[in-house]
């Protein structure tokens, strides 16, 4: 084997320079591409609005609910620990404020909790919720924006004086490069029945002009008159606890959601993603991506299907049920347990790929994640999470991390334990000076000017015990690319070496600078830290036969 190893720290050039970008080449022919989708090439950086960080205290609204309070209500537990069932000052101004702070992490989407007006008391009815409680919304707030009222009217919690929704998505846009993403709900309102008295806004939905549309009036859904107006919002059975079931099969229904969402895209929503997708079927979902899609072509969307079934939830995907993306749940419980569990084998994460004849309409597509708002907080080590990023902005997908994950943030809490807990400034000042934040930095920035990793195919090598080594490719449009990455989650360093699939050629190591140049038949052999990453990177079109019939069988078969 003939190597040619150096290092690019030349006077001339930069180790930034030196970073491969993808060359044209007017020799590529065959197309290999995991998804030609524009949103592929993004990150996602998930946050609760609410949560985040207070930069503007003059819309908290301390004073709000009278009687049923909404501000600050804390949930104590034993030992000093806490959760919150209140608003915590959370707004547009901490977004945008930190925006710097998401955009140099490498992400380049954020997606937020909904945005949209709820309740100004919190819930008087339903069982109450207390530390470590869950299924009960008693005493509860709309802090998490699910509980939708008026869904063209943005809630007062988050606005400031010249920074409306619209001025924060084109601030986002123009100044750091970052997307927004709308959390849209069409399932369910407010909780709607069960209070002592009703109380306003409980139960209600507005137009965009403010009128009333529909009303529960504080009755159970067996109560509600079919024949008054203001019932026909609504399905008279109970679905989520005392939340009003939506009626997908009024046409109003379909009408008011196509526009209320129409319009926050027309105010610079880049992508939807949808809660509680699996709540409503599949009909109503097929008339909703159409009729987005009729003005938004490229409209990318990704739903919530709470199921660790993969053929259930893709069937969201397919384009009869309107071709929506999705969270992936089955892969979300594999990355937790394998990153949370030291003894666990990279074997154990290859089931959930589905990279060839899988139910999903593209693999490529999913929406990729460990853990959010709605579970436990991924309890693992820091070297857990640093894996878990290193295989989550390597591999298939669109990868999403929840705020705080970049310190391991309340790790291995569930919602009224802590998962929510206000995040604010001092954390995260802390977490740029944390080692999962720093690994995660590299790590995504790396995705973040590498096609083949944001949308090449993934061509699995060997996954054993501690160890992982794939590739992802991409040949599209006169650029080609292979990328070989190298995992190791253990505590040492590990020598991985791989020949299978390898072509000749020169390799450039993105973290390093290092170069080799390898020949036909010759093998790379390559040292990774523990709890560490190496990409190799060659440029140029694939022209080694084996790999060309590999490739050709994950897209025929993806």
């Amino acid at each position: 084997m003939r190597l040619k190893q150096c290092l690019l720290g030349c006077a001339t050039l930069g180790l930034a320079a030196c970073a491969s970008q993808p060359q044209p080449n007017t020799q590529v022919s065959a197309q290999y591409v995991g998804t030609t989708h524009p949103f592929a090439s993004e990150a996602i950086y998930f946050l609760i609005t609410d949560r985040f960080v207070d930069g503007d205290p003059a819309n908290n609204h301390e004073n709000q609910g009278g009687e049923h309070p909404t501000f600050n209500l804390p949930l104590t537990g034993p030992d000093g620990k806490t959760a919150n069932v209140g608003y915590m000052g959370g707004d547009f101004r901490g977004v945008l404020n930190n925006a710097a702070f998401i955009r140099d992490m490498g992400f380049t989407a954020i997606w937020m909790t909904p945005i949209v007006d709820n309740p100004d008391q919190a819930f008087a009815g339903g069982e109450p919720i207390s530390f470590g409680g869950a299924f009960k919304d008693g005493g509860k707030t709309g802090y998490h924006g699910y509980w939708g009222v008026n869904f063209f009217k943005v809630d007062e919690h988050y606005p400031s004086a010249g920074l409306e929704y619209a001025d924060l998505t084109r601030s986002l846009r123009e100044h750091y490069g970052i997307k927004t993403v709308l959390d849209v709900v069409t399932n369910h309102g407010s909780p709607s029945f069960t209070m002592p008295t009703d109380q306003p806004k409980f139960g209600e939905i507005y137009g965009k002009d403010g009128r009333l549309l529909a009303d529960h009036q504080n009755l159970s859904p067996g109560q509600l008159d079919a024949d008054n107006p203001l019932h026909q919002f609504f399905h008279p059975e109970e679905d989520i606890l005392q939340l009003s079931n939506l009626n997908d099969e009024n046409p109003d229904v379909l009408d008011y959601f196509v526009d209320a969402y129409g319009y926050w895209l027309s105010q610079g929503a880049a992508a939807l993603r949808i809660d509680t997708i699996k709540h409503v079927p599949h009909h109503f979902w097929k008339q909703f991506s159409d009729r987005l899609r009729a003005h938004n072509p490229d409209l990318f969307m990704f739903g919530e299907s709470y199921d660790y079934n993969a053929n259930f939830i893709a069937q969201h995907t397919l384009a009869k049920n309107g071709g929506i993306s999705v969270l992936d749940f089955p892969g979300q419980q594999a990355i937790s347990k394998v990153f949370s569990t030291p003894q666990s084998d990279f074997a154990e994460l290859l089931d959930y790929l589905h990279l060839t004849h899988g139910p999903y309409a593209n693999p490529y597509e999913l929406t990729t994640f460990y853990d959010n708002h709605d579970m436990a907080r991924m309890n693992a080590s820091d070297g857990g999470f640093i894996d878990a990023h290193n295989w989550l902005f390597t591999s298939r997908g669109i990868p999403v991390v929840y705020m705080g994950s970049e310190m391991g943030y309340m790790r291995g809490t569930v919602e009224h334990q802590g998962n929510r807990n206000y995040y604010g400034q001092d954390n995260i000042e802390l977490a740029k000076q944390h080692p999962i934040h720093a690994q995660l930095q590299r790590v995504a920035n790396l995705r973040k000017r590498i096609p083949a990793l944001q949308r090449g195919l993934q061509v699995n090598l060997d996954f054993v015990g501690d160890q992982a080594a794939f590739y992802r490719v991409v040949q599209l449009d006169g650029m080609a690319q292979t990328a070989l990455v190298l995992l190791n989650k253990g505590d040492s360093p590990t020598t991985i070496k791989v020949q299978r699939y390898l072509q000749a050629g020169h390799w450039q190591e993105q973290f390093s600078g290092e170069v080799l140049a390898l020949e036909e038949e010759d093998a790379l052999s390559d040292e990774v830290p523990a709890h560490g990453v190496r990409v190799w990177l060659r440029e140029g079109p694939i022209n080694l036969p084996q790999l060309q019939a590999k490739l050709q069988e994950l897209t025929a078969h993806r």
